[in-house]
């Protein structure tokens, strides 16, 4: 009996660590299982996205009007997932994306409004046109941080910080574990 509980154990193991691709046109959601304390990537294409930390173990995109067919493609190995979104349509697209709460985030985006929530990990967000809105937590659980805009406003309250016009920036050092880097090239950083 214990050989089969120890087997069983080991099999749920191996099928929890399984490499998974994902790849869908017009079907919503889109799920992978992916455990917390990971690594997340994303390519996102033009929308408005909400980028929000879950309790679960699982990747989820979702976006409205449904009718609407973004490619969506998910690749999970190990600890490490990728995230694309592509053929996002321009008529008032919404993305909803769910990641673990405890994940590391490297996001870059070319233009929209990317709002990110209850994160709690290393994030390096980069949007290139619109309003880039990091909801940071404590400041305290930071490292280094730094922010920039190319032309536009940074307003990081949680930083103490308020810039606004060409090429402004600023970098922080604290006592916490995770770094934050956010860059907008022409738009709004709002570091809350």
């Amino acid at each position: 009996m214990r050989a089969i509980f120890v087997l069983f154990i080991l099999s749920a193991a191996f099928l929890a660590c399984q490499d998974v691709n994902v790849e869908e046109v017009g079907n919503n959601p889109v799920e992978a299982k992916f455990a917390p304390g990971g690594r997340v990537r994303l390519d996102l294409c033009p929308a408005g996205v909400e980028l929000i930390g879950r309790d679960d173990s699982m990747l989820r995109v979702s976006y409205t009007p449904e009718r609407e067919g973004a490619r969506v493609r998910i690749r999970t190995s190990g600890d490490r997932a990728d995230v694309e979104l592509s053929g996002c349509p321009h008529n008032n697209f919404k993305v909803k994306i769910e990641v673990p709460k405890s994940s590391a985030l490297y996001v870059r985006m070319m233009a929209g409004q990317l709002d990110v929530f209850d994160v709690k990990g290393d994030k390096d967000v980069e949007l290139s046109f619109g309003q880039l809105n990091v909801d940071v937590g404590s400041a305290e659980d930071y490292g280094h941080v730094d922010g920039s805009v190319n032309s536009g406003e940074i307003a990081a309250s949680a930083f103490g910080v308020e810039k606004g016009g060409l090429f402004r920036s600023f970098d922080r050092n604290g006592p916490g574990k995770f770094r934050l880097h956010a860059h907008v090239g022409a738009g709004q950083l709002d570091l809350r």
